[in-house]
């Protein structure tokens, strides 16, 4: 039986106190489930004010592991140089805990249901396909959506590690409003050049 979430948070802080953790230490640690835990890791910053230029590389990699799981790899992989970044400690700490925190709320809701569902053949990659395209999102250049997103990838992975079925049912309906959401902001910024023209005359 894998440990549930927040245990291996606890673990990863463990460590964290005694050596510096890279994505490596954490894939190589947490085996499949390395999918869901690094990819929350990554999205986590999100939720808070980014400074910049950090958006870019984290949702690559966040999109890079996602595209591996719609895939079907069950084993994740990064190239050396990604797998070999360390964290830096104050950064790793904080992250962690707040992640803990996150972790803690949703573990009170969340347990093994509708295995048939979690347990699909197709759900793993469907997961990967909907935190992929959650990703993306996350990326584009519309300003102050990041949150948005990120909500949603985060109960994906927890659905995921936690084999929820009814949360990954429930994510999916989130992930369609999330779409529907940035559909109409979407359309708005495109209406908004020639409707800024009409407003001032």
């Amino acid at each position: 039986m894998s440990l549930r979430f927040s245990q291996q948070i606890k673990s990863l802080l463990e460590r964290l106190t005694e050596q510096p953790l890279t994505l490596g230490d954490i894939l190589a640690e947490t085996s499949e489930q390395g999918f869901s835990l690094v990819i929350t890791l990554l999205v986590l910053p999100f939720l808070f004010p980014m400074p910049p230029g950090l958006s870019s590389p984290l949702g690559g990699v966040c999109l890079f592991l996602s595209v591996q799981m719609l895939l079907g790899r069950r084993s994740p992989w990064l190239p050396r140089k990604i797998a070999q970044y360390q964290f830096p400690h104050a950064f790793a700490q904080i992250i962690l805990q707040n992640l803990r925190r996150v972790t803690r709320v949703l573990e009170k809701i969340t347990r093994p249901r509708l295995q048939k569902i979690a347990n699909h053949p197709w759900t793993w990659q469907f997961n990967g396909l909907c935190i992929s395209w959650l990703t993306l999102l996350l990326i584009s250049p519309i300003p102050f959506t990041n949150p948005i997103p990120t909500v949603g990838i985060l109960l994906l992975a927890v659905a995921t590690i936690e084999s929820d079925g009814l949360l990954m049912c429930i994510s999916y309906v989130v992930t369609f409003l999330i779409t529907l959401l940035f559909g109409f902001i979407g359309y708005g910024l495109w209406l908004a050049p020639n409707l800024l023209p009409s407003i001032f005359k």
